[in-house]
Formats: structure tokens, sequence, C-alpha cells
């Protein structure tokens, strides 16, 4: 995992492992090569591909397959392929059914707020040595080049569906709502070889990423992999997923499926026990063990994910956010709680004071929890930030984890040295172009300022001379909504006629260029821009 390289999976498939945070697969067809899960970014795929291309020769590459949703597994297309090679038809691009909705979710609708804590997640910024980044648990860590996305040309939807692509057939298994909304494994009857995605690694992996995202469903999870050792695991030789290692020998990948499948359903349905028997998410992550068998295998470890977080996520997919106590029900905001404890204890000194006495006695938890409040409270006291940052590092040098300890490391980092921002954006040009119209006005809707556009009311017709459609976008009550509507200009403030493309630069304030025709009141839309904001890559997370 960690030594750069080109690995064989078995005689005509090869992975390259250890360049990004994901492996990217090659297979061998007749003519040329398929490629799945160009990794997260042109440069390290490009890399990879001409790492692939010295040892096994200069083979085209004629498709590329994403297993899920997640940018670590498509972001680096432009590394294997260009969007002319796509639209001439000498490229196909195959993805799970939702694989676009649920990208541009991930990536556009929350993406500011998600790679800003992805920047902690994976501790980009840390230096590589001992005291700081040593990986992700997944891998190493996160590449920062281009992202980028190219809408896949043959959708999967129905498992048991099968397509021979240069030669290779391939059966596929759908599998969505486990560790991405839109999934799929898929098998390869000529090599005897399942590629399992990124719901069988060699570690427990999230149900709630600490990054953000939906909570995942263990109970779907471990489903999908009974089906996939049902179906493919008497005739599996070997089964490889899109991180870490392969796992060779029928014996050897069904019991390692087994288990994976045995952790995820033991989590699930122990959880839901014990939420049943009145503990909170905060009290079963304490309580909970795996059992001894599970606990044995050293791929059920918590090296990603945790049994900590994921009892937590369960209980949240089940119950929310609230754990049923009033006095929880609404608590002050951050600042203000840490305003009022700091106060209660005796003043910022004595809290300081307390918390040396917990790092003394190797409470580093508490310790932590006293800090943070004193930070809240008191943001530039230095002596509270210098032993703040001591004690995340102590959390994290004892942390199995490899993102808990970049958490804590990139905390202790910015405590001391300031925030350092998003090191990597996946809400890029590249995959906004990739927008249908509909998500492109969804995205627009989750940029108004509410309270700035209360006291608007527009209609704006849109008319997409490239697509032939007919949008009635208005304003009101701080709400922007869309329709499929004829244009009618008697009712709209303003209308809009180009192409889909113009109107994606135009909405994201480029109202330069030719290619635009415009009727009505030219203030209609200076209104509507003028409500829209933009995220903040660089929002503060360990101070207020």
């Amino acid at each position: 995992m960690s030594k750069c390289g080109l690995y064989e999976v078995v005689d005509g498939i090869y992975q390259v492992r250890g360049m990004d945070v994901s492996n990217i697969t090659f297979v061998e067809g007749e003519t040329g090569v398929i490629v799945i899960d160009p990794l997260i970014s042109t440069e390290t795929a490009a890399a990879a591909l001409a790492l692939y291309r010295e040892h096994r020769g200069n083979k085209t590459v004629v498709a590329v397959i994403h297993t899920h949703s997640h940018v670590d597994h498509f972001g680096g297309i432009f590394g294997v392929a260009s969007q002319a090679d796509v639209d001439a038809g000498r490229i196909q691009i195959i993805a799970p059914e939702g694989f676009v909705e649920e990208a541009v979710a991930e990536n556009v609708y929350a993406g500011v707020a998600m790679a800003r804590r992805a920047g902690y997640m994976y501790g980009v910024t840390l230096d590589r040595d001992p005291q700081n980044q040593v990986g992700s648990g997944l891998g190493q860590t996160t590449s920062r080049g281009e992202v980028g996305m190219i809408v896949p040309t043959l959708s999967i939807s129905v498992t048991g569906e099968s397509h021979t692509i240069d030669g290779v057939e391939i059966e596929f298994q759908m599998a969505p709502g486990t560790e991405a909304p839109a999934e799929m494994h898929f098998y390869f009857p000529k090599y005897r070889a399942l590629c399992i995605a990124e719901n069988a690694t060699h570690t427990l992996h999230n149900l709630l990423t600490l990054r953000g995202a939906l909570v995942r469903d263990p109970h779907v999870w471990s489903a999908y992999l009974t089906e996939a050792i049902d179906t493919y695991g008497p005739k599996t030789d070997v089964v490889f997923a899109s991180h870490h290692w392969p796992t060779w020998g029928q014996q050897r990948v069904n019991s390692f499926l087994s288990i994976q499948r045995d952790l995820y359903a033991y989590l699930h349905d122990q959880t839901v026990r014990l939420l049943n028997l009145g503990h909170t998410g905060v009290e079963i992550a304490e309580i909970i063990q795996l059992p001894p068998q599970l606990e044995r295998e050293w791929n059920t470890h918590g090296y990603y994910g945790s049994v900590s977080h994921n009892v937590k996520a369960i209980y949240q997919r089940y119950m929310g956010w609230f754990d049923g106590n009033p006095a929880r029900l609404w608590p002050h905001p951050p600042v203000e709680q840490a305003t009022r404890y700091v106060e209660a204890i005796g003043g910022i000194e004595r809290v300081v004071d307390c918390a040396q006495s917990a790092f003394d006695a190797g409470d580093f938890r508490w310790a932590a929890t006293l800090l943070d409040h004193a930070v809240f409270a008191d943001s530039d006291h230095a002596g509270a930030r210098a032993l703040y940052a001591e004690t995340l590092e102590q959390l994290a040098y004892g942390s199995e984890n490899g993102t808990w300890r970049n958490f804590f490391l990139a905390g202790a980092t910015e405590l001391r040295s300031g925030n350092f921002g998003t090191p990597i954006a996946t809400s890029v040009p590249t995959i906004i172009a990739q927008l249908s119209p509909e998500q492109l006005l969804d995205s627009l809707a989750l940029a108004v300022d509410g309270p700035k556009a209360w006291d608007h009311d527009l209609a704006l017709d849109i008319t997409l001379t490239d697509l032939e459609r007919n949008y009635r976008v208005t304003l009101r009550n701080g709400v922007l909504l869309h329709s499929r509507k004829p244009a009618d200009p008697e009712t709209a403030g303003m209308t809009l006629t180009l192409t889909k493309a113009r109107m994606t630069a135009l909405l994201g304030g480029d109202q330069t260029g030719s290619g635009l025709l415009m009727g009505g009141d030219p203030n209609v839309l200076q209104q509507l821009l003028g409500v829209l904001t933009h995220g903040d890559p660089a929002f503060n997370i360990i101070i207020p």
C-alpha cells in the first residue's frame, strides 16, 4: 500500500498502488486496456498510466469504469481519457446508475464544507514524518492536482447486467447505498476476478466519514456483501478493491468477504439492540466490543473508520442528533456555552490549570474538552492554545485510526500556525460544467442569501437552445425555485436565450462574451446575482 508501484493482480489485471489514496486498476483487453477508478487527480492518473505502459506496452485506453461516486475514483479522468475521445466513441465511460447525481451532491452542493474538513481528515498540509502525517488508513493521503469529471456513456442499473468491452466480459452487481450512494461490484469470468469496489477493504471503513456525508447503511452494506459471496464466491480466485491489496485463493477470498460482511452486520445489529435498551450513541461507542473472532482479524481494525464513530453514525441514522435528554434539546452555541463554562469554573486561568492537571494525569480527552471551552471563550489565550495543541498531539500519537490522528494533528497545526484553508477543492469548473441544468439551478438555490432575498419577487425564463429546453426560475421569500415551463414573456420579468454552457458561465458571474440574447428588464438578472453568496473554504474549525 505504501510503496508506489505497478502490481500484478493476475496475468492481465494490474494495479498502481501508493500513487494516490486510491488504486487505479488496468484490465487488458484484446486491443487496449480498461481503466478502473482513475484516482483523484489528472496528474497522478497520467503518471500511473505511464508507469503501466512502461512495463506492459503502449496500450490504448478503450474504457474507464468508475466503481462509485467518490472523487478519488473519478477525479483523475483527464489523465487517462479526453472529452474528445469520449465524444468520438473511442472511450466508454461506465458507472453505476445515479453516479452523476451523487457525485454532484457530494462535490458541489456541500462541497465547500466537506473539502475544508477533508483537509483535517487526510492531513494533506501536514509534514510527512513520524510525528505528523503517516497515512489515512485507506491509503497514504489525497493528491492535490487537477480534478475533473466526464459524464458516463453507459450507466449500469441492474444486477446481472453483462457487457463485453474489448473482448472482456464483465458482469455487474449493483450495490447502492453502501460505501457510496451509487456503487457497484463487477466480476471478470475470464480472470475469475471480483472487483468489490470499496465495500471490502483491509480495514473497518466509515459509516459516516469525518469530512461529512450522509450516514451509510451497514445493514444494506452487509446484505450486498452476502449477495457477492453467494453469487461470485464459488467462482472467484482473487478479489481486489479500490484501496489496499488483493486477496488470492478461493477459500481466503470467501473468508475475507465473510469477515467484512459480519463486521458491518454486527455493528449495525448491536448498536440497534443497545439503543433499544436506552443507550445513546456516545454511550454505545464506549460499551460495544467486537467478537473475539472478528477482533483477531486485523482487517477489522479501525485504521480508517472506527467502531467509536461508526456506532454513533448508526445511532444517528436511526435516532437523529438528539439523544432524548431535554437538557440537550436547546443548548447554547459553542462560544456562548464556552463563556459560561469558563465563568462557572472560575475563569480561563483556572480552566487551563485544570486542563494541565488532566494532561499530566494522561486524561487527554478531558483536557481537550476543557481547552476547547477555553479557546472558544478566548481564542487569543496563548497558554490555552499551546496546551490544547500539545493535548491534541498526544491524542494523535495514541490513535490507531489514521483519520483521527490527522484530525488531531491538523487541529494542533491550526492552533499554532493559523488556518490552512482548503488544500483540495472538489467543486471545480470541470465538475460544474457536467451539471445538468436542473442540478445547476439547484446548486444556485443553495447559494441564495435568504435574508438578503426576503423582499425579492422575481421571475426569469431561460431557453437553452442546444438542449431545446425552457425553464421558469423564480425568487421569492428567499427561495429560488425552477420548473420546466414554456417561455412566457408576459409573466416573466426577464428572458434569457442561450446555451447550457453559456448559462453555466453566466450564473457563475461571467457576464462577458457573446451567445446571449436578453429580453425584458436586465435588472432582474442583476438582482438575482446580487443575492448569491459563495462558501468560505477557510472557515474556522478549531477556534470560533
